[in-house]
């Protein structure tokens, strides 16, 4: 299509611009685009309100509004996140090895930008400056296809952004957005290899289906969120509730909520009626095996299908289990690779949960709602990663480098 070409080859041309900013000039255009965000949220939440309006009489789910919502204190949170990515160490030019052959020859590995980033998201209007941050930091230029219900959102901020770069001096390119919201555009965003280097989505499972499934880009999976608690014999009964409702109920459409927890039946008769009250005051529905479902009256019965289900909505699947061990293989039959997490005062079980559980995050008595750039100290995220190659877990700005080899001689021939 020759409007993607377009915006290809304008990505292309950018990206070599961008990776001649210094460092300083970088940090002080990414301290513009906050500034501008600020100065434009009145004009960004208009835009966001019509999204939200739309979204909501088309019987968007109350987790999913909760995403597409933006506010001011969000807004804040935007601009706070370029702040902070600002702040950061440039990991452009890092020497990550150093060394001399025998010949003479001096080799140096040093991390570069990867150059054209393409993403693919759903309601999500925060993930437009986040990703703007990281790329542009890290020397990238970003081709964003954002879902159709954060349409207006996306094109105010994106145009924030683009302004405020102007006013540097520096190419409004760095970032640019696909308004086209028919199908067979993305379906051919996904196979602009000639000037997309890597693609990353950011959604549903549906999603990142399609395009691990459609695209000849390289593809950085940034999975789905089946995360589970497990509540161990030994811990702290009265510290877990409270971890339990946050990773539950703060934001229940977010990749990095509980969905599933797992409860020591050694324990069950004492902590599940207390723990199916505070889920009750949350209205949370419970769905669970036997054992949960005698002592919670108001528990349905869990499906198999439960277990291995990211609600995104007011629903948490439970069961029991005899062991640690039982814990970490139904965690790992049913997980999304993300995030899992244990409660316990017991340090040999912490450890072999820590060790067992193959995920991109595992936990020791915390919420498993931490799961996240800005949280990691990363200013941040792309997304979080859940394949093993290249990155894993939340993507700062040294998972959107690569590297390259420099190598230095005084007239070495190979004989």
């Amino acid at each position: 299509m020759e409007y993607l070409n377009q915006l290809g080859q304008k990505a292309v041309a950018a990206k070599y611009e961008l990776q001649k900013l210094t460092t300083s000039v970088k940090n002080s255009a990414l301290e513009a685009v906050a500034s501008a965000l600020l100065d434009k949220t009145d004009q960004i939440l208009v835009a966001n309100d019509k999204d939200y309006e739309i979204a909501k009489q088309g019987g968007m789910t109350e987790g999913l509004l909760d995403r597409l919502k933006l506010t001011p204190e969000r807004i804040k949170a935007m601009a706070e996140g370029l702040r902070q990515i600002a702040a950061l160490d440039d990991p452009v030019g890092e020497i990550m090895e150093s060394y001399d052959r025998p010949n003479g020859l001096h080799i140096e590995k040093v991390r570069v930008p990867m150059g054209v980033i393409g993403i693919i998201y759903e309601a999500r209007p925060n993930v437009t400056p986040d990703a703007f941050g990281l790329c542009f930091k890290t020397g990238n230029a970003v081709i964003l296809k954002g879902g159709k219900d954060a349409f207006y959102s996306n094109e105010a901020i994106t145009e924030v952004i683009r302004d405020a770069l102007v006013s540097k001096g520096i190419t409004a390119d760095a970032i640019q957005l696909i308004t086209d919201n028919d199908r067979a555009v993305t379906t051919a965003f996904m196979r602009l290899k000639q000037y997309v280097d890597v693609l990353i989505p950011r959604g549903g499972a549906g999603l990142i289906r399609a395009v691990v499934e459609n695209s000849t880009i390289p593809v950085i999976e940034t999975g789905t969120g089946n995360c589970h608690i497990y509540i161990d014999e030994d811990a702290d009964l009265e510290e877990a509730i409270p971890i339990i409702i946050n990773a539950k109920t703060q934001r229940i459409g977010v990749c990095n909520a509980c969905e599933s927890l797992l409860v020591h039946e050694k324990i069950a008769d004492r902590f599940l009626p207390e723990l199916g009250r505070a889920l009750r005051e949350k209205n949370v529905e419970i769905r669970g095996d036997r054992t949960v479902r005698t002592l919670i009256s108001d528990a349905v019965e869990a499906t198999e299908e439960d277990y291995g289900t990211e609600y995104l909505d007011y629903i948490i699947s439970m069961k029991t289990v005899k062991s640690v061990e039982e814990a970490i293989e139904h965690i790992n039959r049913y997980n999304t690779k993300h995030s899992d997490a244990i409660l316990t005062e017991n340090s040999e079980h912490a450890e072999r949960f820590l060790q067992g559980v193959d995920s991109a995050c595992v936990y020791v008595n915390a919420s498993t709602r931490f799961t996240d750039g800005f949280e990691f100290g990363f200013g941040a995220e792309i997304g979080i990663s859940t394949q093993k190659l290249h990155a894993r877990g939340p993507m700062g700005l040294k998972e959107l480098t690569t590297y390259k080899y420099l190598i230095r001689g005084n007239g070495q021939i190979r004989g």
